[in-house]
């Protein structure tokens, strides 16, 4: 049976920008994995479970629209979205989009990685779609 989502992996153009970038927003490096004498993989924890993993030496980016098949944002689930995001913005990352209220009934912001990926920020509402739907 899945538990839940371990990891989500990206490419990256610059493995020194997204490390630090992922630091910033609260992830920690957990370790460093070469392949052949190179680095092959960064991964940074979140918590005792959930990684990200960084794949340095990407050199295409990939054209994320809304008719795109596959990925389409990162969503990090936050315990107080006021002061996330102002954490965030004083360590030097700007806000993409500002704190608003979803279609979900979650309040939401958004930022972008070195790499241009989305990630939405969430503080999830006792009232929201989600927590409706996890109740039964």
């Amino acid at each position: 049976m899945i538990t839940e989502i371990a990891h989500t992996a990206y490419r990256v153009k610059d493995i020194d920008a997204s490390v630090e970038f992922y630091k910033k927003i609260g992830f920690k490096e957990a370790f460093r994995m070469e392949r052949d004498g190179k680095l092959w993989i960064v991964y940074l924890r979140l918590n005792a479970s959930q990684f990200i993993e960084l794949f340095p030496g990407a050199t295409e980016p990939t054209t994320v629209t809304p008719q795109s098949i596959g990925y389409a944002h990162l969503c990090l689930a936050v315990d107080d979205i006021q002061k996330t995001t102002e954490a965030i913005v004083a360590a030097g990352i700007p806000l993409d989009r500002p704190i608003k209220l979803g279609g979900d009934g979650n309040l939401q912001a958004w930022i972008v990685d070195p790499d241009g990926n989305r990630i939405e920020l969430m503080q999830m509402s006792p009232d929201s779609l989600q927590a409706r739907s996890a109740q039964g």
